[in-house]
């Protein structure tokens, strides 16, 4: 860890309520934009943009800092975010969403991939107009985490894309809070908790892929800035 890494570390346990405001105005100086399907590293954080169709674009800011913007028109996707290029079920992920706006249909969650077997898998603590996962999500039960209560979800996707490059069937598992997070707050997600939960209804996960807090829309329109980093 650097020393610019030790002092934000610092500056989220002594001031924690000035840590969005400061890596967003330190981040827009030093800001590189994204607004094509592009992974890679930033300020020692993986990234992501994704975009099927509409526009959208993905600011990079100092360390975890990020901000996004789209318009998707009546079907288009968008994935982005910044976290980890590989994940841990052992991860304890700090965040502070100071600026959310996710239209009608957008989240943001703690979102990754495994191998052996596929999945995908979303830790959901905010969501506009449209609950996730919709429609064939079977509710397996609850997990209480970090002060509140999550839906658990399983749902399988047949013949889809995924992080193989080759459309197959695989599950993905949703952890949905009832109650949505404040925005400009330090928030935790607990990862390992999920992961337990998960397990006890049959839902395993195996080689960690990507990790990190992303924004994610859906036919909608709106746009977000986060900071995100590991507790």
């Amino acid at each position: 860890m650097n020393l610019k890494r030790l002092a934000l570390v610092a500056l989220t346990r002594v001031v924690p309520s000035v840590l969005a405001l400061t890596l967003a105005s330190a981040g827009m100086s030093h800001a590189q934009s994204v607004c094509s399907n592009q992974t890679g590293t930033n300020n020692g954080f993986y990234y992501q943009m994704y975009l099927s169709s509409g526009t959208a674009c993905i600011t990079l800011g100092s360390a975890g800092n990020y901000s996004t913007t789209w318009s998707l028109g009546s079907s288009g996707n968008m994935v982005a975010g910044k976290g980890w290029s590989t994940g841990s079920t052992s991860r304890v992920i700090g965040y502070n969403a100071g600026v959310l706006n996710l239209g009608s249909n957008g989240y943001l969650s703690l979102y990754g991939w495994s191998t052996n077997p596929l999945i995908e898998y979303y830790v959901v603590d905010d969501y506009g107009g449209f609950t996730p996962p919709g429609n064939g999500a079977t509710l397996l039960g609850t997990v209480s985490s970090d002060g509140g209560t999550y839906n658990i979800y399983k749902v399988q996707r047949i013949n889809a894309p995924n992080i193989t490059g080759t459309n197959q069937n695989f599950y993905q598992y949703w952890s949905v809070r009832t109650s949505k997070r404040s925005t400009g707050t330090n928030n935790t997600i607990t990862f390992a908790n999920h992961v337990k939960a998960w397990a006890s209804h049959g839902m395993t996960l195996g080689t960690m892929n990507y990790q990190m807090i992303a924004t994610e829309g859906y036919g909608s329109s709106g746009s977000s800035n986060v900071t995100v980093w590991s507790q």
